[in-house]
C-alpha cells in the first residue's frame, strides 16, 4: 500500500510539474497561448506537456524539439508507421517524412490538425488540377479529395482507399444501369480506365480522346469479329506490325491474349496514343523491380523515369529495346564520350562474355550505390573484371 501510495504521488507531481511547464511557456514574456491555440489543441499541448516534444534549455533540432520531427510524431503514432512500412504506395510528404506541411503540431481550426482546408492544402502542390472542368466530379468540386483519397498511403499508386471500382459503385450504387452500358461483369470494370476522376470536358467525365469506333459508335469493328488477340488491331494498325518485328519487342505483352490491350485503352484515354497511364507507371506496373533498384540507389541517371527517351516502347534490336545501341542511345546526350574514354565498339570485346564493349558494359542508368552510376566501384574493383592480370 505504501509502495502504491507513493506511485500515486509521483504521478501527480510529475503532472503538477507538466501543468507547470506548460504555464511557464505561455507566461506573458514568451509565448502567447493565444497565438499557438487556436481551435482545437493538439493533445500534449492542451495538457500543457510541452516537454513531450521540445526541451526548455537547449537542442540539437530546430525549435528545440526533442528529436527529428517525424520520430517525435512516431513516438506515439506507432501504428501510423507501422502502416506505413507495409504500403505499396507513400504520399510524398509522408515519404519525406514532412508531417509539418499538412499539420500544425499545436492546435488548428480544421479536422486532424490541418493547416488549411483540405482542398487548399491538397491544391498547394497539385496545381495542375486548378483548372475548370466543363464537366466535374461532385467531390472534387467540393473539395473533397479525402472521399476518395487517402491522403498518407495506399496499395494504389492513386493514393485511393480502394479498388477503383469499389470505390466509385460506393456512391453510385445504380449497378443495373451501368452493367446495361457496359454489357458485363461490372465487378470486373476499371471505372478510371474511361472515367477522369476530377473533370473533364466531355460529357460522363469521359478521358479527353477516344478511340475513332468508339467515338463513331461503331462497336461492331471490334466486338463483333472473329479476329482475336494483337490480329484485332493490326486489321486497322497494319502498320504498327514493322515497330514489333524486331529481336526485342513486347508481342508477348504480358502473356495477355492481346498484347496492345497491356498498354492501350481501346476506347479513350488522355493521349493521342492512347495509353493506359504514363509511360513510368506503364513500365513499373511490369518491371517492378526497376522501381525498386531506383528506390534502393544512391545514383540513378537523371530522367531516368522518362522511359522512352531511351527505350522504344514495342521493340528494338539492341538490348533492353534500347532506341540505338548502347553507345548510340548514350551519345545523344554525352556528346563527348566514346571519344577520349575507356575504348568501346564493335571492334572492343567483353573477356566475360564476348560481347563488344559500350557504355552499358560499366555504366547502369537504372540506378548504383557508385558515382557516374558506375556498376561496381571504379577505383579498382570494376577495372579489375576484366584486367585480372593488373
Amino acid at each position: 500500500m505504501k509502495r502504491l501510495g507513493l506511485l500515486v504521488i509521483l504521478a501527480i507531481l510529475g503532472l503538477a510539474l507538466q501543468v507547470q511547464a506548460g504555464q511557464s511557456c505561455f507566461s506573458p514574456k514568451c509565448h502567447s497561448r493565444g497565438k499557438i491555440i487556436k481551435g482545437q489543441p493538439h493533445k500534449p499541448v492542451a495538457s500543457g506537456q510541452c516537454e513531450k516534444c521540445h526541451f526548455p534549455h537547449v537542442s540539437r533540432y530546430k525549435n528545440l524539439l526533442r528529436e527529428p520531427q517525424t520520430e517525435i510524431c512516431f513516438s506515439c503514432h506507432k501504428k501510423f508507421e507501422k502502416n506505413i512500412s507495409k504500403a505499396s504506395f507513400i504520399h510524398r510528404p509522408v515519404a519525406e517524412k514532412s508531417c509539418l506541411r499538412c499539420h500544425d503540431p499545436h492546435s488548428s481550426t480544421h479536422k486532424a490538425l490541418l493547416k488549411k482546408d483540405t482542398k487548399n492544402i491538397c491544391f498547394s502542390c497539385h496545381k495542375d488540377l486548378q483548372k475548370k472542368f466543363k464537366y466535374s466530379h461532385s467531390p472534387f468540386v467540393r473539395g473533397r479529395c479525402l472521399s476518395c483519397h487517402d491522403p498518407h498511403f495506399s496499395q494504389d499508386r492513386r493514393l485511393i482507399k480502394m479498388q477503383s471500382n469499389k470505390l466509385c459503385f460506393s456512391c453510385h450504387k445504380n449497378r443495373r444501369q451501368i452493367a446495361k452500358i457496359h454489357g458485363e461483369n461490372i465487378d470486373h470494370v476499371e471505372c478510371l480506365s474511361c472515367h477522369q476522376p476530377h473533370g473533364s470536358n466531355k460529357k460522363g467525365i469521359l478521358r479527353s480522346i477516344s478511340h475513332r469506333p468508339y467515338e463513331e459508335k461503331n462497336c461492331k469493328v471490334c466486338h463483333q469479329t472473329k479476329r482475336r488477340g494483337i490480329a484485332l488491331c493490326l486489321k486497322c494498325h497494319d502498320k504498327n506490325i514493322n515497330s514489333f518485328e524486331h529481336f526485342h519487342n513486347h508481342l508477348l505483352g504480358n502473356y495477355q491474349e492481346n498484347a496492345c490491350l497491356v498498354c492501350h485503352n481501346p476506347h479513350v484515354g488522355d493521349t493521342r496514343d492512347l495509353l493506359k497511364d504514363k509511360p513510368k507507371y506503364l513500365c513499373e506496373s511490369c518491371h517492378s523491380q526497376i522501381k525498386q533498384q531506383r528506390a534502393k540507389s544512391l545514383y540513378v541517371h537523371p530522367k531516368c523515369d522518362q522511359c522512352t527517351n531511351c527505350h522504344l516502347a514495342h521493340g528494338s534490336d539492341h538490348p533492353a529495346m534500347l532506341i540505338k545501341g548502347g553507345n548510340d542511345t548514350c551519345v545523344r546526350c554525352h556528346k563527348t564520350q566514346g571519344k577520349f574514354t575507356h575504348p568501346v565498339g564493335e571492334k572492343v570485346v567483353d573477356p566475360r562474355n564476348g560481347q563488344p564493349i559500350t557504355c552499358i558494359t560499366c555504366h547502369e542508368p537504372m540506378g548504383t550505390n557508385f558515382k557516374y552510376n558506375l556498376r561496381l566501384s571504379g577505383e579498382a574493383t570494376l577495372c579489375l573484371e576484366c584486367h585480372k592480370n593488373y
